[in-house]
């Protein structure tokens, strides 16, 4: 996915956003965070978009912002691995950070079952918007996310953390975005409850400008109680 330029030197804090997980400069995150995926076996992979530095007005809508019982969160702590039984995902994260160029930088493109985390932002399970993006193929093969879009509304996804608790998150539902027109403050947004997004590339892929047209974004909730290892 690739990510529109946010010059920034400084490194991100905390609870600065992707803005935008364009096509992974790595050629993995979605849209406004990173490049995930090349064109088949042979085009590389769209970079992400950068994280905002200024907090949206306006919380991301989902539909688990409306469910009172899912405003609790667990602590801060490193997802250490991402499960997604109904698409066969088992894989390690990666920390991602922004780069010179103001986007968030992809995991390896060589590495076809790697996700990463934006370590800027919140973690998985912790209060926020905790932001994980994958490479949708490489140019040999099928990657970590090439079944994202297959997920449905219900379906769960587990985050292995680093202090032995397992996060359940419920997929609330997927959307398409195009690259060009990432809604940045729906998919970054800072929320009141622990959620989750997935992000990889979608849509065509553009040969004159080697990235794909949009980004597949998964939203989440964190479910209770939370598993320990």
């Amino acid at each position: 996915m690739n990510a529109r330029p946010q010059v920034d030197p400084a490194p991100p804090s905390r609870k600065r956003r992707p803005r935008r997980l364009l096509s992974l400069v790595l050629p993995v995150f979605a849209v406004a965070v990173v490049a995930l995926s090349w064109d088949g076996p042979t085009s590389p992979p769209a970079p992400a978009p950068a994280p905002v530095a200024s907090r949206p007005a306006v919380p991301a809508p989902s539909a688990s912002s409306t469910v009172k019982a899912q405003s609790f969160s667990l602590p801060r702590s490193v997802p250490t691995r991402l499960l997604i039984p109904s698409i066969d995902v088992d894989a390690p994260f990666t920390e991602l950070s922004i780069g010179s160029s103001g986007r968030l930088n992809a995991p390896p493109p060589d590495d076809t079952n790697l996700v990463g985390w934006f370590a800027g932002g919140a973690s998985p399970g912790e209060r926020g918007t905790a932001i994980v993006a994958g490479h949708l193929d490489t140019t040999t093969s099928p990657a970590v996310f090439a079944r994202l879009s297959a997920l449905s509304p219900g379906d769960t996804v587990d985050v292995v953390r680093k202090d032995g608790t397992t996060a359940t998150f419920v997929v609330d539902h997927i959307d398409n975005f195009p690259q060009d027109d990432f809604p940045d403050d729906r998919v970054y947004a800072d929320t009141p409850d622990a959620q989750l997004r997935l992000i990889t590339c979608g849509g065509s892929y553009d040969r004159s400008k080697k990235r794909y047209t949009e980004n597949t974004v998964v939203f989440a909730h964190l479910k209770s109680p939370p598993k320990k290892r």
